[in-house]
């Protein structure tokens, strides 16, 4: 205990931003489920992110980035380190020599929505998927045939103790995926082809209309929980198995995507986990498929994480 009371000492001699101990991560999270973080901080600008990372590192002390908290699960104890969450100091959008620049916490609602402002055209089908910039360039999130990886120019991040700039061509990016899954993202930039600002508003809209009639919006949720496996759809394969619907706790596979699950109001980590461990082998004896998560698992141990690997 003595230690964890020096570290925040010596954070808080440095770091501008909030420091909060023990705080609860449901909150933060699209699914509205997960334990307190030993340590919550928000930096005030990239900046105060560089100082805090480099610290946490010297210190040994385990961190992870949190924007909009919609890729994952967090485990019912939470996160036994340092939480960071970057939308508060993080978020801005600019044009910068034509091309759109978004820091990691910013939403990427508020990214579509400037580029839409400004006449942009590429980045329509990414409205209304509750995610941050940072957490999308990371698992090249993507959706109606297109993905990240399509309209980035650059991406800097910290990697180790060092700031890149690395170029689309050298990021890595596949299907849910790149080369900063060990990294931190710091900001991206988009080059978008100019449209009409009417039309462009009018596609977004209807992208969001059809998200909004197949996809269970209205309930927390956290996305996508299975990548899809070549040539078919994880979706289809739960609902050929009989899951659609099917519910442990308040833990409900979605009744109108069966790829979502669902919080009815009162779930529990582990109850979504339980339910996940049943559609992986159910699936698994129906077709020989091993569905892999899209989500990630935070603050579960690292035997229960290898198991759903």
């Amino acid at each position: 205990m003595e230690s964890e009371v020096i570290a925040i000492d010596s954070i808080r001699s440095f770091f501008r931003g909030r420091i909060a101990e023990m705080e609860p991560l449901a909150p933060y999270t699209s699914m509205k489920v997960g334990g307190p973080a030993q340590l919550f901080l928000e930096p005030k600008d990239r900046d105060d992110l560089l100082s805090l990372a480099q610290f946490l590192r010297e210190q040994t002390i385990p961190f992870m980035m949190i924007g909009r908290g919609s890729n994952m699960i967090v485990s019912d104890e939470g996160f036994p380190g340092a939480v960071i969450h970057l939308e508060p100091g993080l978020s801005r959008v600019s044009l910068v020599e034509g091309d759109v620049e978004a820091e990691a916490g910013a939403r990427l609602t508020k990214l579509v929505d400037f580029c839409a402002q400004h006449g942009l055209q590429g980045l329509e089908w990414a409205a209304g998927i509750p995610g941050s910039v940072g957490g999308a360039v990371v698992m090249n999130a993507g959706a109606h045939g297109s993905e990240m990886k399509d309209h980035i120019v650059k991406v800097e991040a910290l990697r180790g103790a060092s700031v890149v700039t690395v170029k689309a061509e050298d990021a890595g990016f596949a299907y849910r995926t790149s080369a900063f899954t060990q990294d931190i993202v710091l900001s991206a930039r988009f080059r978008l082809r100019p449209g009409d600002r009417e039309q462009i508003l009018r596609r977004k809209s209807e992208l969001m209309a059809r998200r909004n009639a197949t996809q269970p919006l209205t309930q927390p949720n956290s996305g996508s929980m299975f990548t899809n496996p070549p040539g078919t759809h994880a979706a289809r394969l739960i609902e050929q198995a009989g899951l659609k619907g099917k519910r442990i706790g308040d833990a409900q596979i979605s009744e109108k995507h069966a790829n979502f699950m669902v919080n009815l109001g009162s779930a529990k980590a582990a109850d979504i986990l339980r339910l996940i461990d049943l559609v992986r082998r159910t699936v698994h004896q129906n077709t020989g498929i091993l569905l892999q998560l899209e989500v990630k698992l935070v603050g579960f141990p690292e035997d229960v994480r290898a198991s759903f690997t």
